[in-house]
Formats: structure tokens, sequence, C-alpha cells
């Protein structure tokens, strides 16, 4: 799945570590999605779009469709 997750962090200036912590995972769970080596959950994933304030949609892309 591609995401937009790096972009929002960066324009926040937001290390890994930041992110993870608003969101209460890990810095490499952070690490792995940003990578697409990992998907986020959908409560996961609603709480990214939430902290970004941008429905899911506008951060994840499914792969096959870009």
């Amino acid at each position: 799945m591609k995401n937009r997750l790096r972009v929002l962090r960066a324009e926040r200036k937001w290390s890994q570590a930041v992110l993870a912590e608003h969101l209460d995972v890990s810095r490499q769970s952070v690490n792995a999605i940003e990578t697409g080596k990992y998907d986020p959950s959908l409560p996961l994933a609603f709480r990214i779009a939430r902290l970004f304030e941008q429905p899911i949609e506008a951060i994840f892309e499914d792969a096959e469709d870009a």
C-alpha cells in the first residue's frame, strides 16, 4: 500500500519518533508503514487520518490502483 505519511510528517517537521508518540506506536512501526513494509491496521489508519485531519483515502492508496 502506498502512502503519504512521510510527506505529511515532514510538513510538520516531526521525526518518526514524534509521530510514533502521537500515534502510540513504536518508531519502527512508523518506519515500516512509511516504507511500505507494513500496512497499518484499520484503527491505526483512522488515528493517522484524524491526526493529520485528512480522509484515509488522501493518505493511503492501494498499490494496485496506482
